[in-house]
């Protein structure tokens, strides 16, 4: 258990506490690619308890600023997007993408309100799909180059879940919880697929099979490696399909990457604020024959999920995204870990907790936390250990498909 000290250090994610500002030292993904459209250039972002909103211009260029207009703090959401930049729907105040006043519509020229109306502006920046913003300080690491996300030999869909009506860290601990999945993903999965159809119910029944495999042991591995910092979870299966993982690296600070029986996910746990969290994926299907394969981001499938809750606090259980849904709403708005009583299983959770106060503690002492990329050679493709599909197990749930 955690004191309330130390349950507030881990979960605040705003500008000036210790979790926000260790926080703002990573890239973080904002939007999918394919929900800034040509008909809504414009996407509003609450990010690290920010409100502010995404753009594209005219010319292609991204750009991230503050919601309100400094003029008369009106959303600059509901504004037009121009060749080169955004211009407020009130008065018409225009910002480019640097976050600089290029118009004031009635006002002299060479007023002195031109300078004083810039905006912050947020590095914004383009990957496998999705819009990435570093709200830190300067200067900027380099984004990631995960194997994930810049492979040619596959394909990407990307998800967009719903947002989560929880603090992050509840999220990112299930990373690092290997004895959950039987339960909350194979049992509820038989609870909630037993009246369903025959045909939902076979197109569940590989999931079924999978998180259903019995635990005979399992083993957390602190990783300090090229490009990334985190823990790895290796479960070893028994029962009629014995199986010893490759395992499954949670990159610090909210990552996780889960190979499946066919794709391989990267999931990102966004905080939103201190009680809401965004999710994205990207799912990577490698081809069967090493092939390479051109996609562009903008041709990408993008799928957006929908919140599972129903009237009366039931929640839609039907897939593993809503049992994990769920577990991690139903923990409260902020965990309260003064109260928990761990176990064995938990051993992942406390590593990963320690790790957290580490890496609050460097940046508090003026130094980068671990997994910051800065180095170029680092950088052209940060691979990691994992399970692949590719045992007979994973082949076989593959083919049920």
């Amino acid at each position: 258990m955690l004191s309330a000290q130390d349950n507030a250090l881990l979960t605040q994610v705003c500008a000036g506490t210790p979790g926000g500002e260790l926080l703002r030292r990573y890239w973080m993904p904002v939007a999918a690619v394919g929900e800034l459209t040509a008909d809504k250039p414009v996407k509003r972002v609450r990010v690290l308890g920010e409100n502010l909103v995404l753009f594209r211009d005219g010319k292609g260029r991204l750009g991230l600023i503050p919601e309100r207009c400094p003029h008369r703090h009106v959303s600059l959401y509901f504004g037009f997007v121009e060749e080169d930049g955004l211009r407020c729907p009130y008065h018409g105040w225009k910002f480019d993408v640097g976050g600089n006043c290029i118009e004031q519509p009635y006002e002299r020229a060479n007023s002195p309100l031109m300078k004083q109306a810039r905006q912050r502006s947020y590095p914004v920046r383009q990957l496998a799909g999705l819009i990435f913003a570093y709200l830190g300080p300067e200067p900027v690491p380099l984004l990631p180059n995960y194997e994930t996300l810049i492979r040619k030999d596959g394909t990407r869909n990307i998800v967009v879940l719903p947002v989560h009506n929880c603090n992050w860290l509840q999220a990112q601990e299930n990373s690092h919880d290997p004895t959950h999945t039987f339960w909350l993903h194979a049992k509820l999965f038989e609870r909630a697929l037993k009246n369903r159809p025959e045909e939902e119910r076979k197109k569940w029944a590989p999931d079924l099979a999978y998180f259903g495999r019995p635990i005979e042991s399992f083993e957390f591995e602190l990783c300090r490696e090229a490009g990334w910092t985190g823990i790895r979870k290796v479960r070893t299966y028994g029962g009629d399909r014995p199986e010893r993982e490759l395992g499954h690296p949670a990159i610090f600070p909210n990552i996780l990457i889960a190979p499946q029986a066919k794709f391989i996910t990267t999931h990102f746990r966004v905080p939103v604020d201190d009680t809401h969290t965004a999710i994205y994926w990207v799912e990577f299907l490698p081809t069967e024959d090493g092939s390479l394969v051109h996609q562009r981001d903008e041709d990408m499938p993008l799928e957006i999920m929908t919140h599972p809750l129903q009237p009366g606090g039931e929640y839609e259980l039907h897939n593993f995204v809503y049992q994990d849904q769920m577990a991690w709403e139903t923990q409260g708005a902020i965990a309260d870990r003064t109260s928990e009583l761990l176990g064995a299983s938990d051993r992942g959770v406390v590593m990963y907790r320690d790790l957290l106060r580490q890496q609050i503690k460097r940046v508090q002492n003026g130094l980068d936390p671990e997994g910051v990329v800065r180095d170029l050679a680092v950088n052209e493709i940060i691979r990691f250990v994992f399970s692949k599909g590719q045992s007979a197990f994973a082949e076989q749930m593959a083919g049920a498909k």
